[in-house]
């Protein structure tokens, strides 16, 4: 087990209003460790999972499929610099972001993990503040639409701020779920989400709905895109959920 920091400063909290949350994936053994920086994130509007060991973190990123990944190096079972060769080799989850966290600090141990697939390395101890931008820096590089103030997908728009979608210019109605529904298609269009990542993203982890929900809320989405005949860009992937591709047509 890696030898586990201490917190010396609290992070501010940042409101993200009724926006879909970002999920992280804590991969570490040290429970005190796992417990702040839970804390912290959750603080900054993060919804969090954790993995103690590197055969749950594989099981975890196939599940769940997070928005990024803080990745320990000495995990039990299975190598931290493992479990990134892993998810970097796997079409589903290759593209997503990984900061390895580690105490292992020499030159040589950085250039191992980036060259594993890390996106960034922080080593420990480090500034729970410094962290945070990290995440967010790394998060706007490999999805700059999460941060900005409006999503585009083929001739749908969403307008963040105003909290408006529009279809060719023309303004299309939807309810609150519905918004969020699509906003997080439009923040990864052509991914396949499950119905369990859906309710995670739109509906919260701490919130019970069964996952029939999901496909009631698909046709009213469905039916307020495709009004006048327009051409349906929702895929139903059988046995595996939906995306907002234009290969539907």
């Amino acid at each position: 087990m890696e030898q586990s920091f201490t917190i010396n400063q609290e992070v501010t909290s940042s409101k993200r209003g009724a926006t879909v949350k970002q999920m992280i994936l804590i991969v570490e053994d040290d429970p005190s460790l796992v417990e702040l920086l839970s804390y912290n994130l959750e603080r900054e509007g993060f919804d969090i999972t954790v993995a103690m060991d590197g055969e749950e973190a594989c099981d975890a990123v196939e599940d769940q499929t997070p928005d990024l990944i803080l990745l320990d190096w000495m995990i039990p079972n299975v190598s931290g610099i493992e479990v990134c060769r892993r998810i970097r080799r796997s079409e589903a989850s290759r593209n997503t972001p990984i900061i390895m966290l580690t105490a292992r600090g020499e030159e040589a141990d950085r250039v191992r993990g980036l060259d594993s697939g890390a996106d960034d390395y922080v080593t420990k101890p480090f500034s729970p503040q410094e962290l945070i931008a990290r995440i967010r820096a790394v998060l706007r590089r490999t999805n700059p639409e999460a941060d900005s103030e409006s999503l585009e997908y083929d001739n749908i728009r969403m307008d963040l701020l105003a909290h408006r979608v529009t279809r060719a210019d023309e303004a299309i109605k939807l309810g609150p779920t519905e918004f969020r529904l699509l906003r997080v298609f439009l923040e990864r269009p052509g991914r396949v989400f499950s119905r369990e990542q859906l309710l995670d993203k739109v509906w919260g982890r701490d919130v019970y709905v069964e996952t029939r929900t999901v496909d009631v809320h698909i046709r009213r989405l469905r039916k307020a895109l495709n009004e006048k005949d327009r051409p349906d860009l929702i895929r139903t992937v059988r046995s595996a959920g939906y995306a907002l591709d234009t290969s539907a047509i």
